[in-house]
């Protein structure tokens, strides 16, 4: 595994997008919202994570909570080779549904809360005179 088939994977997944920040950071999104950080000067990756698998990968060898980013359940692996490719897709599939369902939610609440009456103001009919 290498930075290619991490990007070619993260942009496997549907709406899927990527953008070069902080400098080295490659952020691929979904809906806005990061699902995975792939360090590209110092080859690191960080992704989110359940509050379980969280706590089993911290205990591996090479996976610290991620900076800035740990608090959410975000792990930082030093070394891609840290776990195995099979189980590094599996994570990274996870961390994408995770944010993805999120995003998904939150664009059905806010066409619910559009669709409520009330919600919008309908426009006041003015008679014409003739």
């Amino acid at each position: 595994m290498n930075v290619d088939s991490i990007r070619a994977y993260c942009l496997s997944f549907p709406q899927a997008t990527e953008k070069l920040q902080w400098g080295d950071a490659l952020c691929f999104k979904s809906g806005g919202k990061m699902f995975a950080v792939l360090g590209l000067d110092r080859v690191r990756l960080s992704l989110k994570c359940t509050p379980d698998s969280f706590a089993e990968l911290i205990e591996h060898e090479d996976i610290i909570p991620s900076p800035h980013l740990g608090r959410y359940k975000w792990v930082m692996l030093e070394r891609l080779d840290a776990v195995g490719w099979n189980e590094l897709q599996d994570l990274i599939r996870q961390s994408y549904e995770m944010v993805a369902a999120k995003a998904t939610k939150k664009k059905s609440e806010k066409k619910k809360k559009l669709a409520k009456p009330g919600a919008r103001k309908k426009a006041k009919r003015v008679p014409l005179h003739g």
